[in-house]
């Protein structure tokens, strides 16, 4: 066998196609079919009117079909730097914007600039996975950050976990897979923490648009000198339905993000042309469609709330944006738990175990709902089927 790469063993295989895996093979029946709440994805297309620019630009826009800039189209890092200036009442330059093909690359090429094979990154538990995977592949270590009963995680466990190898801290706001929306507060003090230990601090908001509260999340972005200590990453994907077209956003430093570019280049030259313009044309034109969409996730959130509460024997331990993260009432572990759903209720939901070290005890007992992908009808038949599910 030719030689492989240590670092892919020390990662486990891709969560969601592995889930995929779990209904081969599995008959759901018409009255019955599989509820699928594993990945956070929108399972509807791009609206129409976003539809028609995506092939608009593909018939009269030539360039729309060649590279373009490594780190993005200027129009749309400009766009970027204007609506995230105005969202969080900061000041955000074009050059202190990238466009990645999603934001999982925006991770991976920020990462890739902060840390390398024996440096460590500190990341809250659960976390997501891809994180965690990229962290494995490039021979970093990934240091997990218990968090309470709420999901939050604490500041001062943060600071006790920090070496001389630690590079970066890394939150996730509202939260994936926990769904839920750190406090403004909170961000702030493990921003403080990054600063005065001279890490970065990684802000993956990527669900931004569908937070709950009215006002800006943080007030990071109102220091002048913000990209000293905050790397924003921001998807495009879930806020206009574009997963398929991998478009995401790196804010940071213009230095980092020259450094960034090198990865950014070998990896893809330039991001999806069309997905890009395609977000381009969103911004300008989707605001009051896109509060459309955040008024029904957080309808499906509150539907999801109350339907934990009249559920025997589950815990909701987080709600928010795309999520619902909870405590299963089983003897069973969450994995073995949620193959026996597959077959025995046609629900398919991700095991506890996807986002936690492999010895952490509370991993079995937990599950991640991705309730954004069923509409009210669903979430009502999903409950209805949990109901259902007898004990193992």
């Amino acid at each position: 066998m030719t030689p492989t790469n240590p670092n892919m063993a020390r990662t486990f295989p891709p969560p969601v196609m592995e889930a995929r895996r779990w209904i081969e093979g599995v008959h759901f029946p018409p009255e019955r079919p599989l509820i699928n709440v594993s990945q956070a994805a929108p399972v509807a297309p791009p609206p129409e009117g976003l539809r028609r620019a995506i092939a608009e630009a593909a018939m009269e826009d030539d360039t729309a079909h060649l590279y373009g800039p490594v780190l993005g189209l200027p129009a749309l890092r400009e766009e970027v730097a204007a609506q995230v200036s105005a969202l969080y009442g900061g000041a955000v330059t074009p050059a202190q914007v990238a466009i990645t093909s999603g934001c999982n690359q925006a991770f991976a090429a920020v990462m890739a600039t902060l840390a390398g094979p024996g440096d460590e990154v500190i990341l809250p538990v659960p976390w997501y996975f891809n994180h965690k995977m990229w962290l494995d592949m490039s021979g970093v270590t990934a240091v997990p950050l218990a968090t309470d009963d709420e999901l939050l995680p604490s500041v001062a466990a943060a600071e006790r976990l920090i070496t001389e190898r630690t590079r970066a801290i890394v939150l996730v706001t509202p939260n994936n897979p926990g769904g839920v929306e750190y406090p403004a507060d909170l961000v702030a003090a493990f921003h403080d923490l990054a600063r005065a230990r001279g890490l970065a601090l990684v802000l993956d908001e990527t669900y931004r648009d569908f937070d709950s509260r009215p006002a800006p999340a943080h007030h990071l972005f109102e220091a002048a000198d913000w990209d000293d200590t905050l790397i924003h990453l921001y998807s495009f994907s879930k806020a206009y339905r574009l997963t398929g077209h991998r478009v995401g956003a790196l804010l940071a430093a213009p230095a980092r993000l020259a450094e960034a570019e090198k990865f950014l280049d070998t990896v893809t030259i330039c991001p999806n042309q069309l997905g890009q313009r395609a977000a381009l044309w969103g911004m300008r034109n989707l605001s009051q469609w896109l509060a459309g969409e955040r008024a029904e996730i957080l309808a499906r959130r509150a539907a999801i709330e109350t339907g934990f509460a009249t559920l025997p024997g589950w815990r909701l331990l987080g709600a928010g944006a795309y999520f619902a993260y909870v405590r299963h009432p089983f003897a069973e572990p969450a994995d073995a738990l949620c193959r026996r759903m597959v077959r025995e209720i046609g629900v398919l939901a991700l095991p506890g175990t996807m986002f936690r070290p492999g010895d952490d005890p509370a991993a079995p007992r937990e599950l991640r709902i991705a309730f954004a992908n069923i509409d009210a009808a669903g979430i009502a038949e999903l409950f209805h089927r949990l109901a259902a599910l007898g004990p193992g």
